[in-house]
């Protein structure tokens, strides 16, 4: 059975405790590899060759980081079927969505960041009738944390490690360890690509073990995280008192306001994919659905039988719209508040079963579940699921469908169905979310900031926002004699 291995000062070791966890493939709910279960130690190694790294690296010209960050783009793209392979059987996502999505950003995400370095500038004041000039440089901050999670294995964790090793640090990540897989393939990658030793260290095993270990480093100056808003706060506790610098990507339980004028066609085939891809497992995805009273029947009939041919199967078939859930823990969560729909005044309308799939009868598979709610103070509208699962509901008016869009502790994003432009800006500027999309969904600029408000996180990333955010600025003021 295939053991992975920490990537630290360069080099693929086993962890010093020799201890390693089972990894799961989703699709058979069998253990297929396992990785490494390090400990506070692995991390005090890596966090030395990171340190050892900096001085070299935070010096290195934009010209020679650009290349390097090119080369790991480069060698992702030659080995971009293989990685998505990868990442569809330890996630159980669908492989087509590997291979079009997953992957392709990740590529992206080291070409945008290799040249975005070099577009990064200072900024300058002259104070006319003071004879100073005042600049601000944007210096790397260290060595820096990165943790990411599941859903988006290599996605998210190289959209963390890119800007950070543009900025000029050295990093030490921790992928989920329930998807470990490509941020291991990585590795070899970045041995590949001429990384120089030290500046990246990923570090696997357990969040309470390795991520607390670097969150509470006293010399890893920054944390970057995306997971859940529970971890969040733990995580804040602990860095916050250690004037850490936090970047925190947590839950979503984002509100899908469609109305009447929208154009119908559009909206309801982008709808079933906002609520579903990923099997539900996106931050992003549209789980609470309100509908404005007028097309709510013709809406829940449409959209129940767009929903009933989604094909539910094995991850590496063409024919899976959906694959598995990303575990047996995580299914079992999902059907717990299914499960408890009838307590909430809530109908299932369609799926809210396990589904067997020949010869992966242990897999983790779920139906695309609906349910019709009466509330939206209910748990299913109030807690993020992050499954196949939606609610639907609908309201009178706009100031309903506000009122109802902004009634949760989350505030990632919204998406608005409307043919009306005035309509679609007052929602734009009145919405409690970081991201509005308006007749679209999921349609990403990589230049653009990224995060949510409320309980969906602190920070942004994305765009100059993460470069900034791996940086310090300082202020430097000249004051010069105008006479010669």
């Amino acid at each position: 059975m295939q053991q992975l291995q920490n990537y630290i000062n360069g080099e693929l070791i086993s962890p010093l405790s020799s201890e390693w966890i089972d990894n799961f493939d989703p699709s058979k709910g069998e253990v297929y590899s396992q990785i490494p279960r390090s400990k506070k130690e692995d991390v005090e190694l890596a966090f030395e060759a990171a340190k050892k790294a900096f001085p070299a690296w935070s010096n290195t010209t934009l010209e020679e980081r650009s290349k390097v960050l090119l080369n790991i783009a480069s060698l992702l793209q030659q080995k971009l079927v293989d990685f998505a392979k990868a990442e569809s059987k330890d996630n159980g996502k669908p492989l087509a969505l590997a291979l079009n999505i997953d992957i392709p950003r990740a590529v992206s995400n080291f070409k945008f960041y290799a040249h975005a370095l070099t577009q990064f500038g200072s900024e300058a004041h002259e104070s006319v009738g003071k004879n100073t000039i005042n600049f601000t440089l944007r210096k790397p901050i260290g060595v820096v944390g990165c943790i990411s999670p599941w859903n988006l294995p290599l996605y998210l964790f190289s959209w963390k490690i890119a800007p950070a090793l543009a900025a000029g640090n050295c990093v030490i990540a921790k992928p989920s360890e329930i998807t470990p897989m490509t941020a291991y393939l990585l590795s070899e990658v970045c041995i590949e690509a001429g990384l120089p030793n030290g500046v990246l260290n990923i570090v696997h095993g357990l969040g309470n073990e390795v991520g607390q270990a670097i969150v509470e480093h006293p010399q890893i100056k920054a944390i970057s995280f995306t997971g859940g808003t529970k971890t969040g706060e733990h995580l804040a506790r602990t860095a916050s008192p250690m004037f850490k610098k936090l970047s925190l990507e947590l839950g979503g339980k984002n509100p899908n306001l469609i109305f009447a004028d929208c154009d119908y066609d559009e909206m309801l085939k982008t709808t079933v994919r906002s609520s579903f891809a990923n099997q539900g497992q996106i931050c992003l995805c549209g789980s609470r659905i309100f509908v404005e009273a007028s097309i709510y029947e013709k809406f829940k009939d449409d959209f129940i039988t767009e929903t009933k041919k989604l094909q539910v199967g094995v991850p590496s078939k063409a024919s899976s719209d959906l694959g598995a859930v990303v575990s047996k823990a995580h299914m079992e969560k999902v059907l717990s508040y299914i499960n408890n729909a009838e307590k909430q005044e809530a109908k299932i309308l369609t799926g809210g079963k396990r589904i067997t799939v020949k010869d992966h009868e242990k897999g983790y598979y779920l139906e695309p579940t609906i349910i019709e709610v009466s509330s939206n103070r209910c748990q299913l509208n109030q807690e993020e699921i992050f499954g196949p699962v939606v609610t639907i509901m609908p309201f009178k008016n706009e100031e309903e469908a506000l009122e109802l869009a902004n009634d949760v502790h989350y505030g990632l994003s919204a998406t608005v169905w409307t043919s009306n432009l005035d309509r679609a800006m007052r929602l734009s500027n009145t919405l409690e979310a970081g991201i509005v999309w308006v007749n679209t969904w999921l349609n990403r600029d990589l230049r653009t900031p990224f995060g949510g408000i409320k309980d969906s996180g602190v920070g942004r990333e994305g765009g100059f926002e993460a470069l900034r955010f791996f940086t310090e600025p300082k202020n430097v003021c000249i004051q010069y004699n105008a006479r010669s």
